[in-house]
């Protein structure tokens, strides 16, 4: 016998040394697999956390009563992001240009990674779903956040409190969530290159800040730049999915998408649908900016049961490295050309934006849906609070 297996043979298997050699190898195992799961990057994760330690105290990331509302009619933020220097990047490997939905992950690792939606049109300032990251943060799960720039800039102090969490990692979900399979020239590039911008503006405003300086090179666990990129409605077209690829972003998808854009599904419901369909490689695909129904509740019970069947939480890069994408030509939800309908979906009021609709819901509202549940009315609440510590 080699290795660790002769530590679970014994001739009595039941004396008190085997049950301790067994208990030994256990614990083994569950080490190497909490290596594995962070990466083997203990000292960047403790970087990583000393910045936010630092910068928030433990109560300000907490959910806050009417914070996932949106605020109708509020242009305060419509402002188009500010041109930068970005960045280099490297060319987009050819085996993840294209749309990928899931990954097929090698050597029977249960590994899954969880995306979160947070996006914003122009006209309007969407929420921001504390009690999802509340328990995101008790149960110690990774996630991908698909962020708008210009969310990013409507909750400034909220998008810097994620980017220095090692639990999450920033992606792009477009600027302003507008079709790109209806945008070209500088209006493509902005939705595409605009959350670039508004990313690595306020990373680099996060260096400079009194208690970011508190930490020894506090940035180098967190990414110079955004290398996702999911699209507004899931929806895309060959030249907007070649402009993404181009700007050394990957198009990422899902392959399982909970359906928390339906008022009428109960949070039971939700949580069935992502334990029932999850699968080693997949992308669940939610909602964490007020946009989602009961999505925290489902979360709740969901992950103890995915983490109870052995699945472990990892971001979508991590996931990327651990097995082969599993790439489409075209960008869709369940099937091909399903999305293509939000380019006739919405009729555009002149100086507007389209509306706004999560990917994944019916063109045709639902019979759930047709009972018009209504969201809490708005607080006075503001989305724009002061950032960071200041001493």
């Amino acid at each position: 016998m080699k290795g660790g297996a002769r530590f679970l043979i014994s001739a009595n298997p039941f004396s008190r040394a085997s049950r301790m050699r067994r208990f030994r190898q256990i614990i083994i195992n569950a080490v190497a697999g909490v290596c594995a799961l962070l990466t083997c990057s203990g000292t960047v994760l403790a970087r990583h956390a000393a910045l936010q330690n630092s910068c928030f105290p433990p109560e300000t990331l907490k959910a806050v009563p009417g914070e996932r509302n949106t605020v109708k009619a509020n242009r305060t933020y419509d402002e188009s992001e500010k041109a930068r220097q970005l960045y280099e990047h490297a060319p987009l490997p050819p085996d993840r240009r294209g749309s990928i939905r899931r990954v097929d992950v090698a050597g029977g690792r249960k590994a899954i990674a969880l995306t979160l939606d947070m996006c914003e049109i122009r006209g309007e300032v969407s929420g921001y779903d504390g009690g999802v990251f509340d328990i995101l943060r008790r149960e110690a799960v990774k996630a991908t956040l698909f962020t708008g720039g210009k969310w990013m800039r409507s909750h400034l102090s909220r998008a810097q409190q994620l980017m220095s969490d090692p639990l999450f990692e920033i992606a792009s979900h477009g600027y302003a969530h507008r079709n790109v399979r209806k945008l070209t020239g500088e209006h493509l590039d902005e939705e595409i290159i605009g959350p670039q911008r508004a990313y690595e503006a306020i990373r680099e405003d996060v260096s400079k800040t009194q208690c970011a300086k508190k930490i020894d090179n506090p940035m180098q666990s967190v990414a110079p730049r955004i290398s996702l990129f999911r699209f507004p409605f899931g929806a895309c077209n060959e030249a907007a999915l070649s402009a993404v690829n181009a700007a050394g972003l990957a198009a990422i998808q899902w392959d399982v998408s909970i359906g928390d854009s339906d008022p009428g599904s109960s949070a039971v419901v939700l949580a069935a649908r992502i334990v029932r369909n999850a699968k080693p490689g997949s992308i669940i695909i939610a909602h964490a900016n007020g946009r989602g129904w009961h999505t925290a509740d489902a979360l709740r019970i969901a992950i103890p049961k995915l983490k109870a069947r052995g699945f472990e939480f990892v971001t979508v890069s991590e996931l990327l490295e651990l097995g082969k994408p599993v790439v489409a030509a075209t960008c869709y939800d369940s099937r091909p050309g399903d999305t293509d309908r939000y380019d006739f979906l919405f009729a555009k009021k002149k100086g507007t934006d389209a509306g706004w609709l999560p990917a994944g819901i019916a063109a045709e509202p639902s019979a759930s849906q047709s009972r018009k549940k209504k969201a809490p009315p708005a607080s006075g609440w503001s989305p724009h609070v002061e950032p960071f510590r200041t001493n």
